[in-house]
């Protein structure tokens, strides 16, 4: 479990983020949304050490990272998978050598070991077979899923994904979403997804943090948007004309099961 408590953030004179205390839950994908310029990416460098707080702390299971030392922040890292919104392949190497690289950083293991772990993370991600291609022969879509496969190839504890459906058609972006929520669900991680989809909110929406304007606006499940009278937070999701329309069916199923009930 993650947990930032009173977390403040500003840019000289400028607040970015404002007490923003929250708990990110193992096991589940735990979902940061709101409009560009919220502090939905400011938060999450604040997680993972790109930027330091102003105040407040960010608890790694009880651990303080805030105040760890230098070294402590490093090997905390090595617990941590992280997923860009760009895929950020290696061009000049392979599929597997670029899930490889993590192994070849910072494990123990011998070449066929490492080999091996890279395949099965390969596996995984139903990538098997395109090992030898290079980035560039694939689509947008296998490079997001070579991106998930590096990330949890140490088995992390953590795993970060900023915007892992950026770019993707909506096909493609439903296979990211299972991919994760099913790798998050196996390796009892705890998953932090910064995400502009509303497809990702109420699909794999578990734990939902809503940020306006830097402050914590709502918080809950998918389910939960369904029914909540937040103003703000029903026009991000409900934006579209079918979204709204989901919200629509939703509350009317509910109003016919209570009506039945009595």
């Amino acid at each position: 479990m993650i947990e930032v408590r009173n977390l403040y953030k500003s840019f000289d004179a400028k607040e970015v983020l404002h007490d923003i205390s929250f708990c990110f839950e193992d096991g589940k994908t735990n979902l940061i949304i709101g409009q560009s310029g919220s502090g939905k990416t400011v938060l999450m460098k604040n997680l993972v050490g790109l930027l330091e707080p102003s105040a407040g702390e960010v608890l790694y299971d009880g651990r303080d990272f805030v105040g760890m030392t230098k070294r402590e922040k490093v090997m905390l890292r090595r617990e941590m998978g992280m997923i860009f919104q760009s895929a950020a392949l290696f061009d000049s190497l392979s599929v597997l050598e670029n899930v490889m690289f993590p192994l070849d950083m910072f494990s123990q293991m011998t070449l066929r070991e490492r080999r091996a772990r890279a395949m099965e993370c390969l596996e995984r991600v139903n990538l098997h077979g395109a090992e030898n291609k290079y980035p560039a022969e694939i689509s947008g879509g296998m490079q997001k899923r070579v991106a998930i496969a590096r990330a949890i190839v140490l088995n992390p504890k953590y795993l970060f994904c900023d915007e892992p459906n950026s770019g993707l058609d909506p096909k493609t972006s439903l296979v990211i979403d299972e991919l994760l929520s099913g790798i998050t669900h196996d390796m009892n991680t705890t998953t932090i997804i910064n995400t502009h989809d509303m497809n990702s909110v109420m699909g794999i929406g578990e734990n939902i943090l809503f940020i306006y304007k830097g402050r914590k606006e709502w918080t809950g499940t998918s389910h939960e948007v369904i029914s909540s009278n937040n103003k703000r937070l029903n026009d991000l999701v409900f934006a579209s004309d079918l979204f709204k329309k989901v919200k629509e069916v939703e509350l009317e199923e509910e109003q016919n099961e209570n009506a039945d009930m009595r």
